[in-house]
């Protein structure tokens, strides 16, 4: 087995020096002596050590352990996670007691039993490899919150209507109330949900989202909940659910009227009692989630009791926002382009592009089926397949369907596949009003399928 682990022994006895660094050497990949702990401070800048074994006294005569506990707070003032074990004679317990008091993980006494020591040094060695895989995980964790706040940045909006939208969550954000935002595909739910939580309180924890339309029913309760290890074939380790992984912060249900009735009754129940019981257990959990839920089906399908469970949608909707689609706030329209032209310019090429007043009078007059996502998509497409600076309304590839019946006459047949199920895909998206679910049950495909299909055609 490869040995690991870094150990300083800091001692002024030679004999101490030795034994340890025979001993430990077995055991440990590298053991590193020093008599002088003047030295310490540069061994610590030049080695990463993970236990440190100090003596309580240095120099003849000295049995107060006042050295050893003066250095035992430079050593922690110098690196507060420093892991430190204090080497005291029999008659100084009392003062390896008092270094434990100022930091000291343990102690061994002298003579030393072999076994102690090691078993000592082990686990000293443990606890600091715990303690730097909790900060690791402690700034991961922040830099994902961090990011989350971040990405709330991109509602961009001039319209009434957006601004009256704003204010709404502007109130809303700072309450626990749960929301509930209604929208069609692309209008920007999801940008909603992560202003909300970048408005409230929980702001400095997580924000995680979790598109309920995809989730495979057997899979439900051990998404949201977790499981614990052999609850179920494949369920090889304990597994957080996606409730308390969110703990403290905000969870964004997307596609909540997509959830099945059956399943509408076990999430209710979780919101209800505000504990959650994993898969494989028998012992419920508290949580604290502020929930944010987003559908794209119309409001009247919502209060349909035989689609959506009433006492969950009183549970949801404490606070109900409607983002109108953007066909109905033409206002937006350009700045959310000139936005996009501006990031995709940079992403792909750094020069700056502009549109043609053309371009710009096309996009006013499109009725935009797809909102702000097919807005984006159209940009990003014009600025990589553009040859020139200025983009005219040819390069936004809009589907405007003015063709005239002689043209189509004497168009050629188009027999390419990927043509084809690419039509066939925009037709289906137009005759159910983009509601994807609609849609993929018209096609004969899963949801998830059809979104893969959107994403390869660039839809």
């Amino acid at each position: 087995m490869e040995k690991t682990g870094s150990i300083l022994i800091v001692d002024d006895d030679d004999d101490i020096l030795t034994a340890g660094r025979l001993l430990l050497r077995r055991q440990f990949g590298e053991v590193i002596t020093c008599r002088q702990p003047e030295q310490v401070p540069d061994l610590l800048s030049q080695h990463s050590i993970d236990a440190i074994l100090l003596d309580m006294n240095f120099g003849p005569g000295e049995s107060s352990g006042e050295q050893g506990l003066f250095w035992l707070q430079k050593i922690l003032e110098i690196d507060p996670d420093a892991v430190i074990v204090m080497i005291t004679a029999h008659g100084n317990i009392d003062t390896a007691v008092e270094a434990m008091k100022r930091g000291a993980t343990d102690f061994v006494a002298k003579p030393w039993q072999n076994e102690k020591v090691v078993a000592t040094v082990s686990a000293a060695v443990k606890l600091h490899r715990s303690r730097a895989e909790t900060e690791s995980l402690r700034k991961t964790n922040q830099l994902l919150v961090e990011e989350s706040v971040s990405r709330g940045s991109d509602i961009i909006g001039e319209s009434p209507a957006i601004r009256q939208l704003l204010d709404v969550v502007r109130r809303a954000a700072p309450t626990d109330a749960n929301v509930l935002i209604l929208g069609e595909n692309g209008t920007g739910k999801e940008l909603i949900a992560r202003e909300i939580h970048r408005q409230s309180p929980r702001s400095g924890q997580a924000f995680l989202s979790i598109d309920m339309g995809s989730i495979s029913e057997t899979l439900f309760e051990s998404e949201l909940f977790g499981h614990r290890k052999g609850a179920f074939t494949d369920a090889n380790e304990d597994r957080l659910g996606r409730i308390q992984a969110a703990n403290g912060g905000t969870l964004f249900l997307d596609e909540i009227g997509n959830l099945p009735l059956h399943l509408q009754s076990k999430l209710l129940s979780v919101l209800e009692q505000r504990q959650v019981t994993p898969v494989g257990s028998n012992t419920p959990l508290d949580f604290d989630v502020r929930i944010v839920a987003a559908t794209n089906v119309p409001p009247s399908y919502l209060r349909d009791a035989s689609h959506f469970r009433p006492d969950l949608l009183f549970r949801l909707n404490t606070v109900e926002l409607t983002i109108p689609p953007l066909r109905e706030r033409a206002d937006d329209i350009l700045p959310i382009a000139q936005h996009y032209l501006e990031v995709y310019s940079r992403k792909y090429g750094g020069h700056a592009r502009r549109f043609s007043r053309a371009s710009e009078q096309a996009m006013l007059d499109y009725e935009w089926p797809g909102n702000v996502r097919a807005l984006r998509h159209a940009v990003e497409r014009a600025v990589i397949l553009a040859e020139d600076d200025v983009l005219g309304p040819a390069d936004l590839q809009l589907d405007t369907g003015t063709a005239n019946t002689q043209s189509l006459a004497i168009a050629p047949t188009i027999l390419n596949l990927d043509h084809l199920e690419k039509e066939t895909i925009q037709k289906a998206l137009r005759k159910h009003g983009f509601n994807i679910s609609r849609a993929a049950n018209d096609l004969g495909l899963t949801r998830a399928s059809l979104y893969r299909r959107m994403e390869k055609h660039d839809i």
